[in-house]
């Protein structure tokens, strides 16, 4: 498996960019478009992603057909371990054996990574994952597309719905990377802009266990609200945790979640998880289309798909249907028809902006009590929504390539 991942094939030279600069060295015709799908496949980011990204990319390959220009469509997939070092080390040798676009990235130090490698080869990169808004806001490139629910839309939704609900007083339980850190630095300037204050924070890292120290610096910050700056696993242990220490005591303050997985309510169970409220673009039962791509895959892994997954699907049958229409595989031209094309999101409008963000309308969603739901994966009800305008941020980028 390893030989045909890293298989060397010859290149060509190209003409020149519109911008003037050098194009990217080109595999020979192997008679092959390939997606490199790179993520998390075993550790505590897998239940998002992982092998039902996948699932979702070999989906968007038969949904279109299986073929482009003449050439038989591949998947290929690799697990990062989580470690930045070795997400570069096979993005480069992806990309010098001629893949025409990665896809997914969990975790914001590894879609960097990633993206600049894309940047330096002028290489197709769509990060489905990784949720910071520097992907557009600082680091945006022609070649590259944020297509997830990003830091900014996920906590407009969520801080909206609690300080309008009375939550004005504000504890962080943030991880400590960059994810963590941006997503609470962009909560706390929207929670202060709507009246609210944030009182204090505690952080912890990835892949802790033993959550006691925070929960009880949160618990004895008079906070109305705990603002959960984490994600997959250590969320879902930071909650069971938090609930298992207020068992019997009686729950005064209320836990918000920002980047929520219909994973994770599965593996919390709704006693525990009944009553988080945030914003997604994607919910399986939101609509007939997610319902029909939720049926199928959970026909291949016994699961209904997180957003990153739908996502991850979208992304791929969105590039091959520019990859089409440019008729070409040139990264740059495919590119330019990625944004010129209307997204086919589940049924709902989606554009690509010149900057690479994907935008859309996100829906704020509350966790079903056990008493309202009809059954497994019957988890969210629909409480309002945010137009897309107000849910990401302005384009205030132009994209340029790397010399």
């Amino acid at each position: 498996m390893k030989s045909q991942l890293l298989r060397r094939r010859g290149v060509i030279a190209g003409g020149l960019l519109a911008a003037g600069l050098p194009r990217p060295a080109r595999a020979r015709d192997a008679g092959t478009i390939s997606i490199g799908v790179l993520n998390d496949q075993t550790g505590p980011y897998s239940d998002s992603g992982g092998p039902g990204s996948v699932l979702s990319a070999q989906m968007a390959v038969n949904d279109f057909g299986g073929t482009i220009h003449g050439k038989r469509i591949e998947i290929l997939s690799a697990d990062t371990h989580n470690k930045p070092d070795v997400a570069a080390s096979v993005a480069r040798q992806w990309y010098d054996s001629g893949v025409d676009v990665i896809v997914d990235l969990p975790v914001t130090p590894i879609a960097a990574a990633v993206q600049e490698i894309a940047r330096e080869k002028i290489r197709s990169v769509m990060i489905s994952a990784a949720v910071v808004t520097e992907f557009t806001s600082k680091t945006c490139a022609p070649i590259s597309t944020h297509w997830v629910d990003d830091t900014h839309s996920m906590v407009s939704a969520t801080t909206r719905a609690a300080v309008e609900d009375g939550g004005r007083k504000w504890f962080f339980v943030t991880v400590d990377y960059s994810f963590g850190h941006g997503l609470q630095a962009s909560a706390t300037a929207l929670i202060e802009a709507a009246g609210g204050k944030v009182i204090g924070n505690a952080v912890f890292p990835i892949g802790n266990t033993d959550f006691s120290s925070q929960i009880v610096a949160a618990r004895s910050s008079g906070a109305d609200i705990i603002g959960l700056a984490a994600v997959g696993n250590d969320q879902v242990n930071l909650i069971k945790q938090f609930g298992e220490f207020t068992a019997g005591a009686g729950r005064k303050q209320r836990l918000a979640g920002f980047l929520v997985y219909i994973t994770d309510i599965h593996a919390l169970g709704l006693p525990l998880s009944q009553g988080l409220t945030f914003g997604s673009g994607f919910y399986w039962d939101q609509n007939d289309q997610a319902r029909a791509f939720a049926r199928r895959f959970e026909a291949g892994r016994k699961a209904m798909p997180t957003k990153t997954r739908a996502a991850v699907y979208t992304s791929c049958l969105h590039f091959l249907k520019s990859m089409q229409k440019a008729g070409t595989s040139d990264p740059i031209e495919v590119n330019r028809a990625m944004r010129s094309l209307p997204v086919n999101n589940f049924g709902r409008p989606a554009t690509v902006r010149a900057d690479g963000r994907v935008i859309y309308d996100l829906t704020l969603y509350r966790v079903k009590s056990p008493a309202a739901s009809r059954g497994p994966w019957d988890y969210f009800e629909a409480v309002g929504s945010i137009p897309a305008a107000e849910a990401f941020l302005p384009m205030t980028r132009v994209c340029e390539t790397a010399a």
